[in-house]
């Protein structure tokens, strides 16, 4: 599952460091209980970004690869050259896209082999599998006011969360943002979930109202998704806006720490059946997890189109994934060899990196997009299988180049 799926957070304490000298009087500080300061550092740290090892490879190499119904990806290659064609490598292939027949297979095939090459994904390690997982669009019921059921807010970005861009300074951080608050004139970490909660830091910044706790973490967890409104009777999108900073925690992996089920056993329907049935313990569980999303509506114009993914183009229902960005270029078109939920049924197919996702961490990793709805829920709460990746990039382009 996709989990927290827009940019990585990175911690507050550089931000503190490169914007000490700020002068504006800053917003009236919200209470919060107490906690320890973070003790600045003499200079922030800058990570360092490590690249996977991208070996060429013949297309004849690729498990699957002449199996697979590449134009049913054209689509979505389509949208992603929306944002590519704007680069210097992906240029030319993108310009010429146009004037293929995409209903083609034949045409699309050779499109690909003539203007591309794969080249298979490596982790730091020298190994070449890892975890692909799945997510997707749920549908929530709710109302635009609080009453009856819908007692569960989804919440707007505050107003006093910083996101600060390091890119223009740091190029090897373009993926990452820092987040937090103005304490003083002190950039502080932003409250974790835990502390926003104990403290109502989010009253007032209601959204929408949801039927079902649970249902409104996955979405958090997702990234996105449609409510069902009873009140307007209307069907609205919540779009990711934002979040906290903190990183995102597993609730499965605190459940299998806690001896409450073992790792082959934590999937979504598990942790669901879990937390109702232990209602004493369900605001535990949730604050296990100290990364929180925050939500825009936007109108559900198309209901056939799937949401916006980091890319800023429409999700396609298993031809779309969420990719680490620090090591797969967003956009890129990726040959996927995994195998179905809980099954060793291959699954192989060329797919578009057209998301992130604050769980989605290392080269050879990706969390396919399944669509929207219950039967979509069902196979991406399963999804938990080995897979390998090779990266389609533009012939003309070395992979230092990207």
């Amino acid at each position: 599952m996709s989990l927290i799926r827009k940019s990585l957070p990175a911690t507050a304490t550089a931000v503190s460091l490169l914007l000490s000298a700020c002068t504006s009087t800053p917003p009236a500080p919200v209470a919060v209980p107490p906690r320890v300061e973070p003790t600045p550092a003499p200079a922030p740290v800058i990570p360092e970004v490590r690249k996977p090892v991208l070996a060429p490879v013949a297309f004849s190499t690729l498990p699957g690869w002449s199996r697979d119904k590449v134009s049913e990806a054209w689509p979505a290659f389509m949208t992603s050259c929306e944002t590519l064609v704007r680069k210097q490598d992906w240029a030319e292939p993108c310009k010429v896209a146009r004037d293929v027949d995409g209903g083609n297979e034949k045409a699309v095939r050779l499109f690909f082999e003539s203007f591309f090459v794969p080249h298979q994904v490596s982790n730091a390690d020298g190994t070449d599998s890892g975890m692909v997982t799945g997510y997707y669009e749920p549908l929530l019921r709710g109302a635009r006011k609080r009453g009856g059921p819908y007692q569960v807010p989804l919440h707007r970005t505050p107003e006093d969360l910083l996101t600060i861009d390091l890119a223009p300074v740091y190029p090897e951080l373009k993926s990452m943002r820092l987040r937090g608050r103005l304490v003083g004139n002190k950039v502080v970490p932003y409250p974790t979930r835990a502390e926003m909660t104990r403290a109502g830091i989010l009253n007032g910044r209601e959204l929408l109202w949801v039927d079902d706790a649970v249902e409104a973490f996955f979405l958090q967890v997702q990234g996105s998704g449609r409510v069902q409104l009873a009140d307007s009777k209307e069907t609205v999108r919540v779009a990711y806006a934002d979040q906290n900073g903190h990183p995102y925690k597993s609730i499965g992996r605190y459940l299998v720490d806690k001896g409450e089920m073992t790792l082959d056993q934590a999937s979504a329907q598990s942790i669901k059946a879990w937390y109702k049935a232990n209602p004493s313990r369900q605001q535990e569980l949730l604050n296990a997890n100290p990364s929180y999303v925050f939500f825009k509506e936007e109108k559900l114009a198309d209901p056939s189109r799937g949401p916006k993914g980091a890319l800023g183009v429409p999700l396609t229902p298993l031809r779309s994934i969420a990719v680490d960005p620090q090591f797969i270029p967003l956009g890129a078109p990726v040959f996927l060899s995994t195998t179905q939920p809980a099954s060793e049924t291959p699954l192989q197919r060329l797919v578009m990196a057209q998301d992130t996702g604050g769980a989605i961490k290392g080269a050879v990793r990706a969390d396919l997009f399944w669509g929207f709805g219950a039967d979509a829920g069902e196979k991406a709460g399963k999804m938990k299988q080995r897979g390998a990746m090779w990266v389609l990039l533009p012939k003309q382009a070395a992979p230092a180049s990207r």
